[in-house]
């Protein structure tokens, strides 16, 4: 098979390929630097031998996934507050110029939800989960990922498989879209009543930050806590924090992104964040405020604005 053909072959797993990378690693760039290097191991390889194209990219995918959540899990013992997954942001409209994360966002287990209960997963756990589960990799391939006996990535996939089943059940683009609307409409009123009744009582709110700028640093929980964390930063940094921001998909469900403010006599200025909901029984579940810039690389709206 010649460069060219074997190139057009891998480009026809490439957004499987980032999907696989991008459940695996919760980060846009880990999972766009594991593809390339797949890439280069394919390029690499003896082609004759392999039986299944497909299979053998997932798992080569997979094994390079692997050393990055290791490497990430010792980065995240450093890491102040809580640690959310990269968000894909897109526009709601969409997008005239296709990009491979359009098809990522498309597929519900790749929903915020979804991603944030596998960021609880040991690194082992998820492999075994997302390889077998998600895609239909044989235990006996995924024990040689890593490095274990097939009962013992049978046992790992089981409990992660657990784990997963505790998130809410995803909901229809309409019901969210119409919880997260009735939200912001609540803030932006600043009525502390409006808003609790558009937040489930059980309500969670997880800031992402690392330090950088001010968020939850610890899990708020219940409707109350949650309400007024979210008036309290409009106090603090001025309403135009929420008026002005932007709805955007995110991970493929609507969410805001809010520019970074200069500030002016009364209020501080802010840098930008990426906003996340979860709904459930058509209220307002979980929100996941992403402030981290580190985190913003799954930005690939048409006009991005300043975040920093």
């Amino acid at each position: 098979m010649g460069v060219a053909t074997l190139a057009d072959s891998f480009e026809e797993h490439r957004s499987h390929l980032l999907s696989a990378a991008y459940r695996l690693t919760g980060s846009v760039s880990d999972a766009e630097d594991a593809v390339q290097e797949t890439w280069l191991r394919l390029a690499d390889a003896d082609v004759a031998t392999i039986r299944d194209l497909r299979a053998w990219l997932t798992t080569v995918v997979g094994r390079i996934c692997l050393d990055r959540l290791r490497s990430a899990a010792v980065r995240r013992e450093n890491y102040v507050g809580q640690w959310l997954p990269e968000p894909i942001v897109t526009d709601v409209a969409p997008s005239r110029s296709p990009d491979p994360l359009d098809s990522v966002v498309r597929q519900e287990d790749n929903r915020m939800a979804a991603m944030v209960v596998l960021d609880t997963l040991s690194p082992d756990q998820r492999v075994a989960f997302v390889l077998h589960d998600g895609f239909a990799i044989p235990f006996g391939e995924i024990a040689k990922v890593l490095s274990i006996s097939v009962p013992t990535a049978r046992q790992l996939a089981s409990r992660a498989r657990r784990a997963v089943a505790d998130a809410p059940p995803p909901v229809s683009e309409t019901e969210h879209a119409e919880a997260v609307t009735r939200l912001m409409a609540a803030l932006s009123s600043g009525d502390l009543q409006a808003v609790l009744a558009a937040l489930h009582p059980d309500a969670v709110t997880v800031g992402d930050a690392n330090g950088t700028t001010t968020t939850a640093l610890n899990v708020i929980t219940g409707a109350d806590r949650s309400a007024r964390f979210f008036l309290g930063l409009a106090r603090k940094y001025g309403l135009e924090t929420i008026l002005g921001a932007v709805p955007v998909l995110v991970n493929g469900r609507l969410g805001f992104l809010s520019p970074s403010s200069p500030g002016d006599e009364t209020h501080p200025g802010i840098p930008g964040r990426v906003t996340a909901f979860t709904v459930h029984d058509g209220r307002v579940w979980a929100a996941y405020d992403i402030a981290n810039p580190e985190k913003f690389g799954g930005i690939r709206i048409a006009a991005p604005p300043r975040m920093r």
